[in-house]
């Protein structure tokens, strides 16, 4: 496992949530990055567009700048990392050795979860942001299974007005979470080795979805029973497992 690896985050995360998965994988001697999506854990840089395309060639970037030193990486990602991950290797599948992701993916036919639907909405978005408070968000991220202590730490950076405005900027440049007449053009252009790896009980990319899109793709599928949409921090050892057994398997 001495590939380097890239572990890309999503909304509305920072690279906290993966220290649960970290500690329990074992990546022994491997080079690895657990970069911040810009303008999550630091103001927005000046000029950074934070459109889905925007962050794409940010973590192109990233992934180049790993393959300069260690060759062709294995990518990770999840929620929307899940989703920059598959276009970073869509884009430049000469980067990536393998693609892993969990909890979400370019899937022609999912139309996005209703938080996404609203925070696509001028005005709207603004002001359910607004009245969405940090304390309120660490409780209902623990309640949906984020461990407490990364939901309390998360829910701090929450109160940072750029992180906010760039998920907003995200979800307006993807129209919610539609990818069907853009990036699922490119599903084909994906590298043959990825992975899916999904909580059971996510309520905001449903199972369902992660089946339908193995079926049609024929992408390895691992589903971790007792967890949602966080089950990498909520089940490490078991994602952990799936990711070994993946790598061990190219």
């Amino acid at each position: 496992m001495t590939t380097a690896k890239l572990f890309l985050h999503g909304v509305p995360d920072s690279p906290l949530i993966w220290q649960p998965l970290l500690a329990v994988l074992d990546l022994g001697d491997a080079p690895v990055a657990v970069p911040a999506l810009p303008g999550f854990t630091a103001p927005l840089p000046a000029g950074f567009a934070a459109t889905k395309d925007a962050y794409a060639d940010w973590a192109v970037g990233q992934a180049e700048a790993l393959f300069a030193v260690h060759g062709p990486i294995d990518i990770v990602g999840h929620d929307w990392g899940a989703l920059i991950a598959q276009r970073v290797a869509m884009l430049r599948p000469d980067l990536i050795r393998s693609w892993a992701i969990s909890n979400a993916v370019i899937e022609p036919e999912y139309r996005g979860h209703r938080i996404a639907r609203i925070w696509n909405r001028p005005l709207i978005g603004e002001i359910f942001m607004a009245l969405s408070k940090a304390d309120k968000l660490a409780e209902g991220l623990a309640a949906q299974g984020m461990p407490a202590d990364i939901a309390r730490a998360e829910a701090v950076q929450w109160k940072s007005r750029d992180k906010r405005r760039a998920i907003l900027k995200l979800y307006r440049s993807a129209k919610g979470l539609s990818f069907a007449h853009d990036w699922a053009l490119d599903i084909p252009k994906l590298p043959a080795n990825g992975a899916l790896v999904w909580g059971a009980g996510d309520p905001y990319v449903e199972l369902a979805v992660a089946q339908r899109y193995a079926a049609n793709t024929g992408t390895p599928l691992t589903v971790i029973e007792g967890a949602g949409h966080w089950a990498i921090a909520e089940r490490p050892q078991q994602v952990a497992a799936a990711l070994r057994a993946f790598w061990n398997s190219l």
